[in-house]
């Protein structure tokens, strides 16, 4: 059966919502310190996942940093919203805080 609301068969069945954030690593072995702990403290990991993350814990920064990225931490508790796809990822960028045009660049 199909509704007759005209507001509802407007309405979108999914919506991709787009983030864009820079962060800074102040303290990179903090940051790898904790990664290590999350993902060994991580029932839910299989130990090919578990060798793969912590490698990518050791080579490089941005990848500890993925796995404190929680999209459902996002959007876990609006009403009327299931997370159906979730992807992510981190990676160096170049970024100079004084520069005003950055963002323009960074759209590209």
């Amino acid at each position: 059966m199909t509704s007759t609301d005209p507001s509802e068969q407007s309405a979108p069945r999914y919506v991709r919502v787009t983030i864009e954030l820079v962060a800074e690593i102040t303290d990179e072995d903090a940051l790898k310190a904790a990664a290590l702990t999350q993902v060994q403290d991580d029932e839910y990991l299989e130990e090919d996942e578990r060798a793969q993350a912590i490698e990518a814990i050791a080579v490089d920064p941005s990848g500890s940093l993925a796995h404190f990225i929680d999209p459902v931490a996002l959007l876990g508790a609006v009403p009327g919203v299931e997370i159906a796809s979730a992807t992510w990822e981190s990676a160096h960028t170049e970024f100079d805080p004084d520069d005003e045009t950055w963002e323009e660049h960074s759209l590209d």
